[in-house]
């Protein structure tokens, strides 16, 4: 069996995926890089959910920086570990086993993860995986820590009075947690408990690891579908409130252009058969370089979740980034962080259909306010959620924990 510092050595020898990635020393200008080891249950080349785009932005960025070597610790429908290389970070997978409550169990990453660990100098946690915990707590890891909490636990919440125990000591062992919104901050009663070493730093876009839309598929897309629509992009969820989405357009002239896949999928499907919703484009999967087309024909990008599964709206920055208006449901989370109601776009009551059409109407009526509220946004975002500011952030963080543990040897 290698020893953890054989494994890192080997993956460090893996060529990487993309001409741009760091060389394989370990010095940068002079300065040993910091190891950082992400922890989370999927990584962003086979999930596209928020949280694995955040921890893409995140290795990114950092890497851009110069002072950080990325790692990441996953699972993997494929069945066999493997570890890969691209300009954001190592990929290190572990065959999935099972799942209990949303939560993949694989007993290899288990027994691999202190030798992992061991030859790391940050291990990054990315909450919610309650196995993660277990991961930390069972393998006695000693090393300096950080968890980003991206969202409470909602749908599972039955497990919840069996969980708290882990969670409590868990959350209790990390050095610092980090919050993605002062709105999530303020409204969770879990961060709330440990409120003296949490702080907040907003998630960050990187607008060049977008594709560059060229012309014709600026034409495909407005040949097809036009612009001035509204347009939601995401994983298709239960709490994205994609039924209310339907309802508020029922019956009128609103274009709603929906990208994405996901559970819902076949649910959504269903609503059109025998149903009056010619004005509703689902298109499925879509690929990066037609999601930025898509964004910029919109006239505005909606957003209806209803339930604080939906901690922060990865592609309500994106539509910021973009230079979009939003629409968006005041859920209590990062959601009314990014879009901030008659400034960047507007914000309506959750599960409210009416108010939501009224939103959508109001921003087809008046496209000069439309227009006035995305360059808000593109404000907002050039201030507040670019990924250098994310980075640096982050590395006051890393530098901080790791300052602490020399100081308390």
């Amino acid at each position: 069996m290698y020893t953890g510092r054989q494994l890192i050595r080997e993956i460090d020898l893996i060529p990487s995926q993309s001409a741009r990635s760091l060389p394989v020393s370990e010095e940068q200008h002079g300065q040993r890089l910091i190891r950082v080891l992400h922890v989370y249950k999927t990584c962003w080349s086979e999930g596209y959910g928020g949280i694995e785009q955040a921890i893409r932005q995140l290795c990114l960025a950092t890497r851009r920086k110069g002072k950080v070597r990325n790692y990441v610790f996953t699972l993997s429908r494929n069945g066999t570990p493997h570890v890969s290389r691209n300009h954001q970070a190592a990929i290190i997978r572990f065959p999935l086993m099972f799942e209990v409550a949303s939560t993949g169990v694989s007993w290899q990453a288990m027994f691999s993860f202190r030798r992992i660990a061991s030859e790391m100098d940050i291990i990054h946690y990315h909450f919610p995986w309650p196995f993660a915990d277990l991961l930390h707590l069972l393998n006695g890891v000693n090393k300096p820590t950080v968890l980003t909490y991206h969202s409470d636990i909602i749908r599972q919440r039955r497990w919840l009075p069996f969980y708290k125990p882990f969670l409590k000591r868990f959350l209790g062992c990390i050095d610092r947690i980090i919050a993605t919104s002062p709105n999530y901050f303020n409204t969770s009663q879990t961060l709330n408990n440990f409120c003296d070493k949490t702080s907040v730093i907003p998630f960050g876009l990187d607008e060049s690891s977008y594709s560059k839309v060229n012309k014709e598929r600026l034409d495909f897309w407005r040949k097809r579908i036009g612009s001035g629509f509204f347009l939601f992009i995401g994983v298709l969820r239960y709490y994205k409130g994609l039924h209310k989405l339907l309802d508020a357009c029922s019956g009128s002239d609103i274009r709603v252009v929906i990208g994405g896949t996901g559970p819902m999928e076949e649910s959504l499907q269903s609503r059109f058969s025998g149903s009056a919703l010619e004005n509703v484009h689902l298109l499925g999967s879509l690929s990066e370089e037609d999601k930025v087309a898509l964004i910029y024909h919109c006239r505005s990008l909606v957003l209806p979740s209803h339930l604080r599964s939906e901690a922060f709206g990865f592609s309500l920055l994106e539509a910021a980034m973009f230079g979009k208006p939003m629409i968006s449901s005041e859920i209590g989370t990062g959601t009314s962080y990014i879009n901030i109601h008659n400034q960047t776009g507007i914000v309506v009551p959750p599960n409210d259909t009416s108010a939501l059409r009224k939103a959508m109407v109001y921003l087809s009526k008046k496209p000069e306010i439309a227009e006035k509220m995305g360059l808000q946004a593109r404000k907002r975002y050039q201030e507040l959620f670019t990924a250098p500011k994310m980075a640096s952030s982050y590395l006051d963080v890393y530098h901080t924990v790791l300052n602490e543990r020399v100081n308390n040897k």
